[in-house]
């Protein structure tokens, strides 16, 4: 089954550094990507900018709390939050990662892999159907970049996510430099991450620029995305097809321009792509 999201094209993650652009008029871009917790508050020059960025392009909401994996249950003080949101500023949907940050009632504020097992699958899907319930919308889960395994793994990562997706009806936020990372890290091919993704699942990509500390990466969002991350991309749209596309950059955040040419960057390499695909059916 297919996730229910529009096609919104290539966007950019909102940053504060980026508000002045919302105040000229001048943020022009085909959609935002907001992060949930932090406009998670009664008022203020946040909102005000939430508001800018919403009357100017369609917006996405993303979260970094809900701890999907964690055997806590959900947290339904975040959840009536996350709710109120979503009325005020209609966001075109809803993300969140596959991962645990909380437990006994107490945040890590780090976003924690999971074993890849059936244990494992089942609290998530448990949670996702409580959050899905609760908001009465289908969510995206997005694959996390990680630095360690676990012995007790069963499967590989892109089995975990693909059965995920399925037992709970949600959709996935492929973060293709995530995979990148993560492949590098624990040496896996990210080409068959990518092919066994189901693409009718897949309503997001994430792309991003991380550091290399030689013998690992770490996922940064400090720089430009690099070629090979380019190269998984023009994959991802191969195998996905035309999924909305979103740049992030978190840390060392340049001029909107800038950011901005990164999602122009990936609307011209999908467009190749999708017309190769074009060609071969012709």
């Amino acid at each position: 089954m297919a996730i229910a999201v529009p096609y919104l094209g290539h966007g950019i993650g909102l940053r504060t550094q980026h508000f002045p652009r919302l105040w000229e008029g001048t943020a022009r871009v085909d959609w935002f990507e907001a992060i949930t917790e932090n406009f998670m508050i009664p008022g203020g020059r946040p909102l005000a900018a939430l508001e800018k960025a919403r009357a100017a392009a369609p917006l996405v909401l993303h979260g970094v709390s809900l701890s999907l994996g964690s055997t806590d249950p959900v947290n339904t003080a975040y959840l009536e939050e996350l709710h109120a949101l979503i009325q005020r500023f209609e966001p075109a949907w809803v993300s969140d990662h596959l991962c645990w940050g909380s437990v006994g009632g107490h945040y890590a504020h780090d976003l924690l892999p999971l074993p890849y097992s059936e244990e494992a699958i089942t609290v998530a899907v448990e949670n996702i159907r409580t959050v899905q319930d609760t908001l009465g919308r289908q969510i995206l889960i997005e694959n996390v970049s990680s630095y360690l395994t676990y012995t007790h793994s069963t499967m590989p990562e892109w089995e975990f996510i693909a059965e995920i997706a399925q037992q709970a009806d949600c959709g996935i936020l492929l973060d293709v430099n995530n995979i990148y990372v993560s492949a590098f890290n624990h040496q896996f091919d990210p080409v068959a991450y990518i092919h066994h993704i189901p693409p009718a699942r897949v309503g997001q990509i994430h792309l991003a620029g991380h550091s290399d500390k030689g013998t690992y990466l770490f996922d940064t969002h400090d720089g430009p995305v690099i070629d090979p991350v380019w190269d998984l991309y023009r994959l991802a749209v191969r195998h996905c097809g035309r999924v909305s596309t979103l740049v992030e950059w978190d840390d060392q955040i340049p001029e909107f321009e800038v950011v901005r040419a990164e999602a122009e960057r990936a609307r011209e390499l999908e467009a190749e792509e999708l017309e190769r695909s074009y060609a071969r059916s012709a």
